[in-house]
């Protein structure tokens, strides 16, 4: 008997059933490849005239599993039947994921700009926006939801941690805070982020944390250092002329 079929109920077992292990196995290599089907594990009793052997499974990507064959007989017979074949995980047996439904297992990162995704009315990130602190859009903003708190708080994470990488690589010690070309936000994260718009940045176009600081920044200036060398005035040499030919 398997050791996770040890606490089923006690039922008297088959004699005939129990010692028709041979021609149990002959009839499911019917079925089944002999290389896939391995040694006698045991038996469990299911009921008057019915009994399951078990058979350790051999076959590939199937480990810790077993193969369950029900065999019956009827009354003063003594002939075996199969009644069922299964292939069965064990303890320890390596078990597919659980399945997850389509929309709680999509990521951001499967999404394509082409593709469109499903209306979620109920939806924690975001709210009426006549629940909001705003009531309603102005021109040309025609919204019917905007960001709820939570909505605004997991931007904010989110937000943040892609910035991480954002270190200030200037010694200057103006941010973004103070440059006049940030393009600042219309809403509560306005206060940590923003979207730089010189072109002379490496983070025009993108959003950035309002601490980040970089030498494009509309107040810097750098200290103007000499020539290591005396810079002459080009002078034009009037009196020493070389004819090529005569026209």
């Amino acid at each position: 008997m398997l050791e996770n079929e040890k606490n089923e109920p006690a039922v008297a077992a088959d004699k005939i059933l129990k010692d028709a292990v041979k021609e149990t196995l002959e009839i499911v290599l019917e079925v089944v490849e002999p290389n896939e089907i391995g040694e006698h594990l045991g038996y469990r009793a299911d009921g008057e005239r019915l009994l399951t052997h078990f058979f350790a499974a051999n076959k590939a990507g199937y480990q810790g599993w077993h193969w369950a064959v029900t065999v019956s007989r009827v009354p003063r017979a003594r002939r075996v039947t199969v009644s069922e074949i299964d292939l069965l995980p064990g303890k320890g047996a390596l078990l597919a994921p659980e399945w997850v439904p389509w929309e709680e297992r999509l990521r951001p990162s499967d999404v394509s700009p082409s593709d469109v995704l499903p209306y979620r009315q109920e939806d924690s990130r975001l709210t009426l926006i006549r629940d909001s602190k705003y009531g309603s859009d102005e021109p040309p903003l025609s919204r019917v939801r905007t960001l709820s708190q939570e909505g605004i708080d997991t931007a904010r994470i989110r937000w943040h941690r892609r910035s991480r990488g954002k270190v200030n690589k200037t010694d200057s010690k103006s941010t973004c805070a103070s440059c006049g070309f940030l393009v600042a936000l219309r809403s509560e994260l306005g206060d940590s982020f923003g979207v730089c718009s010189n072109e002379w940045s490496g983070h025009d176009g993108r959003l950035i944390p309002l601490t980040y600081a970089c030498g494009a920044h509309s107040e810097t200036d750098v200290q103007e250092t000499g020539s290591q060398w005396n810079v002459v005035p080009p002078r034009v040499n009037e009196l020493d002329l070389e004819i090529i030919s005569d026209l």
